[in-house]
């Protein structure tokens, strides 16, 4: 199968999310976020391991508007404190390296900035958004703590390495279940939500596609992390090890895939899916490569994820055209009495094809068996 006539008619007709719109300055663009960002760190990966410029060239193109030269972010707002708008900002660090455009370095500044101020639990965990107060997100940890921990790799001689794997540890500590293997969702500090379990201010369901970020953000944090403090890097892949083998227990034995509601396989109107699927194999394929993961033992598994993902959900339609099928749209909790965490909530949310976020890691999952064909 020939992914790369995909990804390029993907970034040739994909111009952003309608959901993005804002008008700045008389004129509609697209609002800064992150589901544009997994699109560009995709292709950032595909860029590093091909050569082909038209990645690079579509980076540049899409990010490039966004940037002045002071740093500022257009469309950007710090005063919502949301830690989505930070992962589209490691494409920064990317872009510095290629074009060495200091425009891109002050624009990781400005972005740093939010999170020197982000709110926080009492934990130690930022907010996940102003308008999420007191209340920790799997999701987020993808969001913010790679972005955090090249920002200390680069330019502030890893002094905050603590305060990134202590937001990890309570993670840990707050939503993990031992009977399970796996995360909740969210935890809410005050434990007043809706959503909130009264007791533990956990949200009720194990949804597959936040485990799939968590998982992203441990294996992208085990492999930035310093040998130098290799009690840091020591926890993030014992912290992997863990979530992997606990995520494995509920893979579909007959499709290998996991379903959105990971823990529920006979639950009626439960699916595959697409996007956390893949973030599965990304986390264990890179684990592998890394070394926080045995690759004798977990390789193959990543492999066949990801093999199966294109085998039954990828398909041509009538007219030629390629598609990547059976990707959750969007799913939150809140921030008031809407979405209530429940099974009815997580799957009632549309099912797309083509979604930006599970194209963004296709390519990322496709780059990293690249990179392991290439060094065999």
């Amino acid at each position: 199968m020939e992914l790369t006539a995909y990804f390029k008619h993907f970034m040739n007709t994909y111009r952003g999310l309608d959901d993005y719109l804002v008008e700045i300055d008389g004129q509609t663009m697209h609002e800064w976020n992150y589901e544009d960002g997994c699109l560009f760190v995709g292709a950032s990966k595909m860029y590093e391991e091909t050569g082909d410029k038209d990645y690079l060239d579509y980076i540049e193109r899409m990010v490039s508007p966004y940037i002045k030269e002071d740093g500022t972010i257009i469309s950007y707002h710090i005063e919502e404190y949301n830690l989505d708008f930070v992962n589209a900002g490691k494409i920064f660090y990317f872009l510095y390296d290629k074009t060495k455009d200091e425009k891109y370095r002050r624009a990781c500044e400005t972005l740093m900035t939010q999170l020197k101020y982000q709110p926080r639990l009492t934990t130690g965990n930022f907010w996940h958004k102003l308008i999420y107060p007191f209340q920790v997100w799997l999701d987020g940890l993808y969001m913010g703590q790679p972005f955090y921990m090249e920002y200390e790799n680069r330019w502030d001689g890893r002094r905050r390495y603590y305060d990134i794997l202590n937001q990890f540890n309570q993670v840990r500590k707050l939503l993990y279940d031992e009977k399970t293997g796996l995360y909740y969702h969210a935890y809410d500090e005050y434990k007043d939500r809706k959503w909130a379990d009264p007791e533990t201010g956990l949200s009720p369901n194990f949804w597959l596609r936040s485990i799939g970020w968590y998982l992203m953000a441990l294996a992208d944090c085990y492999d930035l992390a310093s040998e130098e403090l290799y009690d840091v890097k020591a926890r993030f892949g014992e912290l992997l090890r863990e979530a992997v083998h606990g995520v494995l227990q509920y893979q579909d034995p007959e499709s290998k895939l996991f379903y959105q509601l990971i823990a529920l396989p006979q639950q009626e109107g439960n699916y595959l899916e697409t996007s956390g699927s893949l973030m599965v194999a990304y986390a264990i394929i890179k684990g592998c490569q890394t070394g926080a993961l045995l690759k004798e033992k977990y390789m193959e598994k990543g492999k066949e994820i990801y093999s199966q993902v294109l085998k039954q959900k990828f398909y041509t339609d009538k007219d030629g055209i390629d598609h990547l099928a059976d990707t959750c749209a969007v799913a939150g909790l809140g921030p008031r009495n809407e979405r209530d965490g429940s099974v009815g909530y997580y799957l009632s949310e549309p099912v797309v094809d083509d979604d930006v976020k599970a194209v963004g890691v296709l390519m990322m999952v496709t780059a990293l068996l690249m990179k392991e064909e290439r060094q065999r």
